[in-house]
């Protein structure tokens, strides 16, 4: 019994999530919170499962996805072009991890190696989560007419730099997708 009241603790503290709101906004122009990307970061891995590198394990890669922001519980969302906010997002986010994860026993290893492994980028299934951790902010910011981009000042070259460790490396039709994506967004002037 004591093993479901850890898990259930756990659990009920991942709720939190939905709380912690991202600079992407919806079509709609609500700010999407940190619940809402991961469980659509799942979706684009089911959807677009096969523009990944052959033998990508998809279910590890949702995993990935469905854990990588929980840290943000107790470090919050650091924007992407925030550079001040930046400079100790990495040693936040590792004792958020700590607590986080160290509070369930067992599963709590796996998972925060899962999530260590997305962030340090270096396998198949990490590369293909951090393309559409990348990915999915850009088609937000173009659905919601750039509003977070031009809020922030936020350039084209900007979107380009931070996508180069990732999407841009990427040889998918993702990679051209996003950057047709870039192209009419300049055109509208969203960014």
């Amino acid at each position: 019994m004591e093993r479901i009241k850890e898990q259930m603790a756990f659990l009920i503290e991942t709720e939190k999530l939905k709380e912690v709101f991202r600079h992407s906004m919806l079509e709609s122009k609500r700010r999407e919170n940190d619940a809402e990307h991961s469980w659509s970061l799942c979706m684009y891995a089911l959807v677009l499962e096969e523009y990944a590198d052959e033998g990508t394990d998809i279910f590890k890669c949702m995993k990935m996805v469905l854990i990588h922001d929980l840290v943000e519980i107790y470090a919050g969302d650091t924007y992407l072009y925030d550079e001040k906010g930046r400079q100790d997002k990495a040693e936040r986010e590792r004792k958020a991890a700590d607590r986080l994860f160290d509070a369930l026993p067992q599963k709590g290893e796996e998972l925060k190696r899962l999530w260590l492994e997305f962030d340090e980028n270096l396998t198949k299934e990490a590369r293909f989560a951090n393309i559409l951790d990348r990915f999915q902010p850009v088609v937000l910011n173009f659905l919601a007419e750039g509003i977070p981009w031009t809020e922030n000042n936020i350039t084209k070259e900007m979107v380009l730099e931070k996508g180069r460790e990732s999407i841009l490396k990427a040889d998918s039709p993702i990679r051209s997708f996003y950057l047709g994506l870039l192209e009419e967004s300049e055109k509208r002037g969203y960014l």
